[in-house]
């Protein structure tokens, strides 16, 4: 269940900056499958809005980001993005809206620290993006975005060197051969698939890396090897 549900909402509203004209919509973007009857969690559960929350979320700071480092290469404009898209942001943006004491989640889930959950925060972010956007349209939902990510780009010190370049850069720097990728596993919905990435360096324990498409796992992997490594310490986030 929610936790004060109808001034949670109007305090959601007043953050997102604008007032819902369908609260039906901003509902289901709270509400987790296992909330929901077997004959209606399917398809009236937050995981349809999240889908379109995370395209809308990744255009809008794909924008942004184009805008705001004109003279950065295709490599540092994915490393941007891929740190301002990823879970932890999104969870943290959640976390900041209260959207954790907002979830409509059954006992169990709840029992089980749902509401704490990064992954599912993420999801919920992702899902009121959506609902946002199909109640206001793009330029509120792009205005939201700003608010909260801006920030967050213009703060982050992180190294800006494409993942997988930089390890072929070093590979090759040490007499190796150039790194391959493999697709270990794909879990998930179709809609939300998740891929686990494993890159081989001659010599060397394989690297791991997960993310929602081949390209992405394919840079934490080769991140994951230049980390273990000391190429990149910690600090370059």
């Amino acid at each position: 269940m929610a936790r004060d549900n109808k001034d949670g909402l109007a305090r959601l509203e007043k953050q997102l900056g604008h007032a819902f004209s369908d609260r039906g919509l901003i509902q289901r973007a709270l509400t987790h499958a296992s909330a929901l009857p077997p004959a209606r969690s399917a398809t009236e559960n937050y995981e349809r809005l999240e889908f379109l929350g995370d395209r809308v979320l990744g255009l809008a700071v794909a924008e942004m980001v184009f805008e705001t480092f004109p003279k950065a290469e295709e490599g540092e404009l994915a490393r941007r993005l891929n740190h301002l898209v990823k879970r932890e942001t999104c969870a943290e943006v959640a976390s900041e809206l209260g959207l954790g004491d907002l979830m409509v989640i059954g006992e169990s889930e709840a029992q089980s620290g749902g509401r704490a959950k990064a992954a599912l925060l993420a999801d919920i972010c992702e899902s009121v993006l959506g609902a946002l956007y199909r109640d206001a349209g793009w330029a509120v939902a792009r205005a939201f975005i700003e608010s909260r990510w801006r920030e967050r780009m213009l703060s982050w010190s992180g190294n800006q060197r494409d993942a997988k370049t930089t390890l072929q850069e070093w590979v090759q720097g040490n007499g190796l051969a150039t790194p391959s990728y493999k697709i270990a596993e794909r879990t998930g919905p179709d809609h939300a698939p998740v891929f686990t990435v494993a890159v081989n360096v001659d010599g060397m324990t394989a690297g791991q890396g997960t993310g929602p498409s081949k390209r992405l796992a394919e840079q934490a992997a080769a991140e994951a090897v230049l980390r273990r490594e000391g190429v990149w310490s910690e600090t370059d986030k």
